[in-house]
């Protein structure tokens, strides 16, 4: 079996699964799915065999899975924020990057992403001149626009999108929030993820003025980003910053830390940008500025469109394929 190949697994309410349907649903080249089970984020799915590949085959994946068996495989390396946990917890990332991951694109001598800021971080932690990182950059579904039905609420609130890792940094928006009376916050995380953050809550007590929700499409979602005075986005470390770009697409501004160079670049003084990424009274006045002025931005046209994505991801497969 020879041709292209796609490790379709990556599927999911999450940036990358989101990616994958998007992308995938566009590509302009004939493809075949490599109908795979188990998850491809497993570090021993690396390892598995691929029965029925040709030498000519080339795989690509829209996430990080890297398969060292195909004979060629073009990954979309989203961010490397993974290496950028703490230790010990690092150590089982630095090896699997540094090993199969480091060993496929280096193979396949190229390797796509989302972001300029990605784009930079691959090339230092990869230091090969003879790979190609391409910037595909990344689009923003059609729901997210200033025009539609909003969320109505009693109070005004501030919208988080994202889950619990360390560096989404939610723990400083709830702290601010206990600071920031007169405010609601909605967060919308993973189902499993509830549980934690109503905890969480409950110990700084705002557990009366936080709202989880799990489960939206994207016209849900759209619909709490227009009703936001604010979307917060106090991620310490983003490839991307998906939320963000929906936010100001939606014309909702965005408080984010100033320091958190990908999510600067989409807001792009569409919102706040605070100096200190722990301050939790610094992100409550933003807060408190944000519900007490309610304003609408400008969304950014032409930059991230799926269309255009696909476009670069199908053009260097294409290449690839010869």
């Amino acid at each position: 079996m020879s041709g292209l190949l796609v490790d379709d697994r990556y599927r999911g309410a999450h940036g990358i699964g989101r990616y994958a349907r998007e992308v995938l649903g566009r590509l302009d080249l004939p493809w075949r799915g490599l109908s795979l089970d188990g998850t491809p984020y497993s570090p021993f799915d690396s390892l598995r065999a691929l029965p029925g590949l040709g030498r000519e085959s080339l795989v690509y994946s829209p996430g990080y899975g890297a398969l060292v068996r195909a004979p060629r495989q073009i990954l979309t390396v989203h961010d490397l924020i993974q290496l950028e946990v703490p230790w010990p917890g690092r150590a089982k990332f630095v090896a699997y990057y540094g090993g199969p991951v480091r060993r496929v694109v280096r193979r396949a001598g190229v390797v796509l992403t989302v972001s300029e800021t990605s784009a930079d971080a691959i090339r230092a932690w990869l230091r090969d001149d003879a790979v190609d990182v391409v910037n595909a950059g990344n689009g923003c579904s059609a729901a997210f626009t200033p025009d539609g039905p909003r969320e109505v609420a009693s109070d005004p609130y501030v919208l988080f999108v994202g889950n619990t890792r360390a560096h989404k940094n939610l723990d400083v928006v709830l702290r601010a929030m206990a600071v920031a009376t007169g405010i609601r916050l909605l967060a919308v995380v993973p189902e499993s993820e509830t549980a934690a953050v109503r905890a969480a809550a409950e110990r700084i007590g705002i557990a009366g003025r936080v709202d989880v929700i799990t489960g939206v499409d994207d016209e849900r979602l759209a619909e709490l980003y227009r009703g936001a005075a604010a979307t917060a986005m106090p991620s310490l470390l983003e490839g991307f910053g998906l939320p963000a770009l929906e936010s100001v697409s939606s014309g909702t501004p965005v408080i984010h830390w100033s320091g958190c160079r990908a999510v600067a670049e989409i807001v792009a003084g569409r919102g706040w940008a605070v100096a200190d990424a722990y301050d939790a009274h610094e992100w409550a006045a933003a807060m408190v500025e944000a519900a007490a002025s309610p304003r609408a931005v400008e969304p950014p046209t032409g930059a991230y469109d799926w269309d255009r994505t696909a476009g670069v991801v199908t053009e260097t497969l294409r290449r690839a394929l010869g």
